[in-house]
């Protein structure tokens, strides 16, 4: 007679159950973050869409930062003008209500993290598609608010660009945040109802089967977590607002009080120094802007420009890493009206060079109705005075609702026609 024997290794470390103690994880808990998160990630992933699809990245080999998109460029279309302040409005929302979101979503992660080193690694279908899109939501949401943070601050030590990298991660998380939603919202939201209702919490892989001593309770816990989305709010906001808001936004690059005084003390990305723009090049009598179209190419320099007729426009800039200024009052010529100039009776689409030697965007396009906007200039004064260097001397485009990059300083030259 054979016995057999089966021994049985029990799990140590993160993959025993006794490892997780902390009382305040549970079903419910994690069920107030997820619904934060169902609401705020979808609309980070909305705004995100409408900033990509600001950049015209369909217009010209110069403005596509993501080569190869394919089908996931199905929602492109032409970037409105109206309201001029349409993407101060959804880029504010993006990048702020990102950094509100970095508790909460930490939070949550903390809340689930004995899910990941659950054994078996898979009990069912269901239970395998779940671990598979928990994996893709963590390494998403880990990968797209560190990439978009590191933007935001100015510190490019990614590998590769931005854009793409952001863009395809974008895709990549909200499909693993999707299948995740629709796998585990039923169960969030009878969680919730049960807490409404005062229920008794059911058994879940989350509750510590011998949990330690609490230390704060969970409705403790949750508002700790909604005051650090709070403090982030109050700290980064700002940014977006004109007037005293400003002066809050400490802890984000462009934040804090307006850069200097006068008609030009208002905030810039990048300095006419870092760009390598040298005055030997931008003085009255060296500079030429040169405008192509099918009548040829002319050569005009501050002089002749001034003596076109010259219009004015309130408008703010707004950038990508969510920062904005206030409207400010820019003179100069209306890009309708150099298309026309060079051959072009109604509005045709732009590519736009620059004197800019360092950074990205040393050349950018604009659509037909962004040039055929009354307010998109050629901009060579703004609030009274002559442009500084810093501020794009001797001439910047300035175009309602564009995202900041496309708002080209130091213009050498524009090209009219089929881009």
């Amino acid at each position: 007679m054979t016995r057999s024997f089966h021994l049985t290794v029990p799990a140590r470390g993160p993959f025993s159950p006794d490892f997780w103690r902390s009382p305040l994880r549970g079903p419910r808990f994690t069920a107030v973050l997820g619904v934060v998160l169902l609401a705020g990630i979808t609309i980070l992933f909305v705004t995100g869409l409408l900033s990509y699809a600001a950049y015209n990245p369909d217009l010209a080999r110069v403005n596509d930062k993501t080569p190869g998109k394919g089908i996931l460029g199905f929602y492109l279309f032409s970037w409105p003008t109206d309201p001029h302040w349409l993407y101060r409005l959804t880029q504010g929302v993006h990048v702020t209500l990102g950094l509100v979101l970095v508790p909460v979503l930490l939070a949550k992660l903390w809340s689930v993290v004995p899910r990941l080193f659950t054994l078996p690694p898979a009990r069912s279908l269901t239970h395998a598609l779940e671990r598979i899109s928990l994996l893709l939501l963590v390494g998403g949401a880990l990968f797209e608010f560190t990439t978009g943070i590191l933007n935001i601050q100015l510190d490019y030590v990614f590998p590769g660009s931005f854009y793409p990298l952001h863009f395809y991660g974008a895709w990549v998380f909200f499909g693993a945040f999707v299948a995740h939603a629709v796998l585990k919202a039923p169960v969030a939201f009878r969680n919730l109802r049960t807490m409404r209702d005062g229920g008794d919490e059911e058994a879940d892989e989350l509750v510590a089967p011998r949990p330690g001593p609490p230390t704060v309770s969970r409705r403790g816990a949750l508002g700790l977590v909604g005051g650090g989305s709070l403090l982030l709010f109050a700290t980064s906001a700002g940014r977006s607002f004109d007037g005293p808001l400003r002066e809050t936004a400490v802890l984000t690059p462009h934040g804090g009080p307006e850069p200097g005084g006068g008609p030009g003390g208002f905030q810039i990305n990048k300095t006419a120094a870092y760009a390598g723009i040298r005055a030997a090049e931008t003085n009255e009598e060296a500079w030429r802007l040169a405008v192509t179209g099918p009548t040829g190419t002319v050569r005009l320099g501050r002089a002749e420009l001034l003596a076109m007729p010259l219009h004015s426009a309130a408008l703010p800039i707004a950038c990508v890493e969510g920062w904005s200024t206030s409207d400010q009052w820019w003179r100069g010529v209306r890009l309708r009206d150099l298309a026309a100039l060079v051959g072009h009776e109604e509005p045709v689409d732009v590519f736009v060079e620059s004197l800019q030697r360092r950074g990205a965007f040393r050349r950018g396009a604009l659509r037909a109705n962004q040039v055929a906007d009354p307010r998109s200039l050629l901009a060579l004064f703004v609030n009274g005075e002559e442009l500084t260097p810093d501020h794009g001397y001797p001439a910047r485009i300035i175009v309602p609702a564009a995202p900041g990059v496309l708002n080209t300083k130091w213009v050498a030259r524009l090209t009219f026609g089929e881009l």
